[in-house]
């Protein structure tokens, strides 16, 4: 690992925003003098992360993660530290410095190799899309004639082309010192047959390349079409779509198609709208619809529409007009509803697809469409019970069983029973009456099973955070640095439980202003090597107290660690002259000498300064 100079990690850490770095993965928004957002750690409801720009921390009440920059780099990118710092580095064109004999990074993680990899190949189609060649040639007509799209479109996309034969890939791919590890890994390559660009097999040959990135913009992954170029000895020639395998860098179900370009697009007026293909979003987004996202080939999940809460919570979705359309939609509607996502659907017509319809009408379609938009309470009742002015009793009751099933997933009781009431409305019942039935259909759903033991008014309730004294004095020392230096002077460090994270980070401070050594929180993070205490360190920083009167607190933190230290003691010399007695030897004078200065230590415990009164 190579080694970068202190100074110039906390030059990258003063020159970084890091409201602008975890902008990449959180939507914040102005609490006071922090911002506030949803965790990117856990799935909640009601934000509990922050971000401090004067601090440059973060603190995740939800998983009580914390940190800086590049911290959070690693936690959300799975970074090793230096991999982190040079990626911020490369980011932010901040040149970094490197301890003598050192370079920047060669042994890559895999996941970034990985990346490094895949921008490499999509950069090389996109080359060849270009080429002054037939083949290149042939794909730009069909690019600009036959799917109608601009040649910026194509450029803005790194749309590219891979050539019937593949073999020059595998020469630069080769060339270029990719791994083997990291080449098979990929799922673009065939390696059974070793490492040789003539030999190997390649995923994709003949077809229009589409590049797949993350919410972060790094290609991860492609989606490549089929053209009448694609080799017939093609094991996958009849499909029209071929996609990357999914990687230790793309999960298909944890992203979604232009989510990196979208997400700086949407806000309170301009919702997410989803469409089914790459190319239809690619459409959408060249006549100037924003906000565009489409699922990469599969049912939309439930980690796809978490990512879209991050940015904004509401969904147009353009809905298939067959019946494999409409069933897609039903099965994501709950989930939606679940996590706290609005959803609302713009029917099309069998075989109309969005491609085809912002291709010949532009932008001004939307108009047009967005007329036929429905919300999703009228969606469900018209799929579910399309006549039902002609249905039973008995068919509605039905019906409505059904529609339960989906509403009762929403994440709200008050939202649960305003969709009830409008359904109520389509079925033609009485409000009141559907709302009992839905009541006591919750109710079924939720009563536990007869052989559980479980008793809900027994069991323990959440508690909150219960911190040590270590803790505590630590907390002291770093918010408030004068006392820091008078409490490492009194006290002792067999005092401090060293096996408490809190414990090993305060015996570290109190060492720094005990040998004069103390140059801030910053200078400590930077030799701090276990992520554990950095991640402390950043939760303490973050959490400033009010202190009214740090002298008592840090006086009372004091006498309660010196207590502690001595009641510990205390029970282990009583065992220890238990087993001596009856021989009064001078090892037993000596543990009487220690008990005497214990109990000495419990009654009058050392202070600092003069304590208020």
């Amino acid at each position: 690992m190579p080694a970068i100079k202190p100074s110039s990690i906390r030059n990258l850490k003063d020159r970084i925003d890091i409201a602008d770095v975890v902008s990449r993965e959180v939507t914040l928004k102005r609490a006071g003098s922090s911002l506030k957002g949803l965790s990117p750690f856990n799935q909640e409801k009601t934000p509990s992360f922050f971000v401090s720009p004067d601090k440059g921390l973060y603190k995740c009440f939800s998983s009580n993660k914390a940190g800086d920059a590049i911290s959070f780099v690693m936690e959300t990118e799975r970074l090793s530290f230096v991999e982190a710092v040079e990626t911020l580095a490369k980011r932010y064109s901040i040149e970094l410095e490197y301890e003598e004999g050192g370079r920047p990074q060669e042994d890559r993680s895999l996941r970034q190799e990985l990346f490094d990899l895949h921008q490499f190949v999509a950069d090389f189609y996109h080359e060849q899309f270009h080429a002054k060649t037939d083949s290149g040639n042939w794909i730009r007509d069909y690019w600009t004639k036959t799917r109608q799209f601009d040649l910026s479109v194509a450029d803005e996309y790194k749309i590219g082309f891979a050539d019937p034969s593949g073999i020059e890939l595998g020469k630069r791919t080769i060339k270029k010192g990719f791994s083997k590890e990291a080449i098979e890994a990929s799922g673009l390559f065939y390696t059974r047959r070793g490492l040789n660009p003539e030999t190997m097999g390649y995923r994709f040959r003949g077809r229009l390349m589409i590049p797949i990135n993350d919410h972060q913009g790094r290609v991860v992954a492609f989606t490549a079409r089929q053209l009448e170029v694609t080799p017939q000895d093609d094991p996958s020639r009849e499909a029209k779509y071929v996609n990357s395998p999914e990687t230790p860098i793309f999960n298909k179900g944890n992203l979604l198609f232009n989510l990196d370009q979208a997400r700086m697009e949407v806000g309170s007026e301009d919702p997410f709208i989803m469409v089914e293909g790459q190319l239809d979003a690619i459409r959408c987004q060249s006549v100037g619809l924003k906000g565009v996202v489409a699922p990469q080939g599969t049912g939309i999940t439930e980690n796809q529409l978490r990512l879209i809460k991050r940015y904004e919570p509401r969904i147009r979705c353009f809905l298939d007009g067959d019946k494999a359309g409409q069933a897609a939609a039903l099965r994501m509607l709950p989930i939606a509803l679940q996590q706290g996502v609005e959803v609302s659907f713009i029917p099309l017509d069998p075989g109309q697809d969005p491609d085809d319809i912002f291709r010949d009408q532009g932008q001004e379609a939307m108009n047009q469409l967005a007329e036929q938009e429905i919300d999703c309470v009228t969606f469900a009742s018209q799929a579910i019970a399309p006549d039902s002015a002609s249905l039973s009793p008995q068919a509605k009751a039905k019906s409505a069983r059904e529609l339960f099933a989906i509403f009762s997933k929403a994440d709200s009781a008050a939202a649960q029973q305003e969709f009830i009431k409008q359904v109520a409305i389509h079925l033609e019942l009485d409000a009141a009456a559907l709302l009992s039935d839905f009541e006591r259909y919750v109710r079924g759903i939720m009563k536990p099973r007869p052989n559980s033991e479980r008793n809900e008014e027994n069991e323990p309730k959440p508690k909150g955070p219960v911190y040590s004294v270590e803790r505590d004095l630590v907390s002291l020392c770093l918010h408030e640095p004068d006392l820091g230096r008078e409490i490492a002077h009194i006290v002792a460090e067999e005092w401090i439980d060293t096996t408490l994270p809190e414990g090993e980070l305060l015996n570290t401070v109190l060492n720094e202003f005990l040998h004069d050594m103390w140059n801030g929180p910053d200078s400590l993070n930077d030799h701090l090597e276990n992520a554990e205490l950095k991640s402390l360190l950043a939760s303490i920083l973050f959490e400033k107290p009010e202190l009214e009167n740090a002298l008592r607190l840090a006086n009372q933190a004091i006498k309660k660690l010196a207590i502690k230290f001595a009641n510990k003691k205390y029970d282990k010399l009583r065992l220890e002259l238990a087993q001596k007695e009856g021989t009064y030897d001078a090892s037993y004078s000596v543990l009487m000498e220690q008990r005497v200065e214990i109990d000495a230590l419990k009654l009058n415990p050392p202070q600092i300064g003069t304590p208020a009164s």
